[in-house]
Formats: C-alpha cells, sequence, structure tokens
C-alpha cells in the first residue's frame, strides 16, 4: 500500500475492528504493511476499496511493539499510592503541547507529574495544567506551565490537515478528531455548509479537503481564531472552498446567507440549542442536514432531549424528516455526557 493512504487505512482497519495493534506496521520504500488480525470478509474488502481503493492482501512477518513507558509508571516509587490513585487517565495533547487536569489532591506533586508527562511523550515539549474552567464569549480557559517551553502556539495535525493554533487564544479540542472525520465522511459533493462555530476550522478544512466542490462558510466571533482559520486555509490549500467569516453567526447568516446551506454544523454544546432557530433559516428551503452538539445529563435514548430539540424545529416552522439520531460524543463528567443530534430538516 501507498504511504499516503496509510492513515486513513489505518483508521478505516480499526473502525472494521481489523487492525492487530499490538504489531508495528512495516514501511519499505514507498509502501507500508499493515498486519491485522486476520482476513477480511468479502463485504469487508468492499469497504476498504470502496472507500481507499484497491489494496493488496497477503501474508508477511510483523515485529510485536514495545510496550510503552506511562506517566503513571515512571512516578511509581515518587508519588504515595493515594496520590497514584488520582492521576488523571488521560490527558489532551495539541502539537508540542500537553494539557492535564491537577486535582487539588495533586497539586503537590504537579511539577513531578509534569516531568513525567514530558519524558513519556517525545513529541511534547510543554505542560500544561488547566487552571480555569471554559468561560467567556471565546470558550477559553486559562492554563499553568507546569515545565517545558513558554510557547502555546502550536501546529496540530489530524486526520491528514494541519491546523496552526494557540491553546490559550482559541478553543481546540483533540477529543472532537473522531467527529470531524465523520461528519466530513457525510457530506456529498456540491454542498453549501455553514459551520457556525468554526474555532480554528477542524471541521470546515476537513470537509474541503475531501470534496472538490464543496462551499463552507465557517463562522466565528473570535478574531484570534479566523486569524488562525485564514492561515490554516492557505495550509491545507483549501482556499476559496473556505470561505473564513468574523462576526456573530446571526447577523451574518441573516444578512447574507438565508436559505443557502445543505447542512450546518453547531459545536457550541453549552448554548448550541438557542441557535436552532437560526439553523433553520440557514438551511435551503427544500432542506437539509443539521449536526448539533450538547450536553447532557440524561442516559440514552435521550427522550427529553430528541423531544426539546424537534420542539425548537417546529417552532422555527420547520419539520424533522424521519428520527432524531443522537449519539455519545464523550463523557465530561459523571453522570453528564457531550452528545450530538444529527437531524434533517424540511
Amino acid at each position: 500500500m501507498q504511504k499516503g493512504k496509510g492513515e486513513n487505512v489505518r483508521r478505516l482497519l480499526i473502525e472494521l475492528k481489523l487492525l492487530a495493534t499490538d504489531l508495528k506496521i512495516v514501511t519499505d520504500d514507498d509502501c507500508l504493511f499493515i498486519p491485522l488480525i486476520r482476513r477480511p470478509l468479502n463485504k469487508e474488502c468492499e469497504e476498504i476499496r470502496k472507500q481507499v481503493g484497491l489494496l493488496d492482501f497477503g501474508t508477511g512477518t510483523f515485529h510485536t511493539k514495545a510496550k510503552p513507558v506511562t506517566a503513571l509508571e515512571l512516578l511509581e516509587d515518587k508519588l504515595p499510592p493515594h496520590v497514584l490513585a488520582s492521576m488523571p487517565k488521560s490527558l489532551d495533547i495539541v502539537g508540542h503541547v500537553a494539557i492535564v487536569e491537577i486535582t487539588s489532591e495533586l497539586e503537590p506533586y504537579k511539577a513531578l507529574i509534569g516531568q513525567a508527562i514530558l519524558a513519556v511523550n517525545r513529541n511534547v515539549r510543554t505542560v500544561l495544567a488547566k487552571a480555569s474552567p471554559i468561560s467567556t464569549q471565546y470558550r477559553l480557559r486559562e492554563f499553568e506551565i507546569l515545565v517545558g517551553e513558554d510557547c502555546t502556539e502550536t501546529l496540530h495535525n489530524e486526520n491528514g490537515c494541519r491546523y496552526l493554533l494557540d491553546v490559550r487564544k482559541v478553543y481546540f479540542s483533540p477529543r472532537l478528531g473522531y467527529e470531524h472525520d465523520r461528519v466530513s465522511r457525510l457530506v456529498n459533493e456540491s454542498e453549501t455548509v455553514i459551520d457556525m462555530f468554526t474555532g480554528v476550522g477542524p471541521f470546515s478544512i476537513l470537509i474541503a479537503k475531501r470534496r472538490s466542490l464543496v462551499k463552507v462558510y465557517a463562522i466565528d466571533v473570535n478574531p484570534d481564531a479566523i486569524r488562525y482559520l485564514e492561515e490554516n486555509v492557505r495550509l491545507n490549500r483549501v482556499t476559496g472552498k473556505v470561505i473564513p467569516l468574523l462576526g456573530d453567526c446571526r447577523n451574518i447568516i441573516r444578512m447574507k446567507l438565508r436559505g443557502v446551506a445543505d447542512r450546518v454544523i453547531m459545536n457550541l454544546p453549552a448554548q448550541s440549542l438557542e441557535f436552532v432557530d437560526l439553523t433553520c433559516e440557514a438551511i435551503k428551503p427544500i432542506g437539509g442536514i443539521m449536526h448539533l452538539y450538547t450536553f447532557s445529563d440524561e442516559p440514552a435514548p435521550f427522550e427529553r432531549l430528541r423531544d426539546e430539540v424537534e420542539g425548537l424545529i417546529l417552532s422555527a416552522g420547520r419539520s424533522v424528516k424521519g428520527t432524531l439520531g443522537v449519539r455519545i460524543v464523550k463523557a465530561i463528567a459523571p453522570y453528564r455526557l457531550q452528545v450530538v443530534v444529527d437531524a434533517t430538516i424540511v
């Protein structure tokens, strides 16, 4: 398989539960050899060919991956057992910046924790601790540098795209990488998409990279986000396909984009329900798709949320075709979830 297809194929094999994750991928000149747990079934071969083209399947020798050393392992003899039990199970890595949650119990040991994270993540040069909740109109939070360079502008790679950003100046979540990928694959050629709260453009740019004839209007109220978005449009060579727009999305849509969208993306979980009426105005008279990200305290099947969203759509003079789809994006706290509502509005 050609190297240029490697990341897309790897992700697809993970989705199909075919990738042998304990074995190393082998590279040879311009080709990659990816280990599988078994030979794909006919229907799986069809899906692979549909998404990434023809691949060859055969036999080969692969080596087992070395077990990675974790920050927790490095700290086992340096922290008391009760403190080790409070260590965060995950952290966010954005480019060369790692972001970790430091509880009050971990506070006296935060420098050690930062050093351990730096030691086991070879691409990380700066470790930050969250110092406030997300707030402000721009969805920003304060950070404390635990260790490393005092530089929070970074270049982040995701789904074959590059994003220049500063985590102190713009909102970006690497945990939404799957959603960026999922939504981009749903977009058809020649669609007009509105990305209401675009940030530095991870939805917009990936859509434009994957579809030749789309037009994406990418809106954000944060001047820094639009400044980085404009740079990212150039970096990813999607000039003319992604249109950055600075300002309040209500004003922009009502002045310029009423009734033009085949699809609207609403990634502002704390407030997105307040903009359902605007989405109904933005979608074409013949109908379109809405992807609404919000928070929910109720377990699946999210009946109250479905009813609320459908009621907001009806109040705006539109209706829902079929059933509202609701899927869990991630857990953000005990009994609190971030979810996405996918709806066809007519």
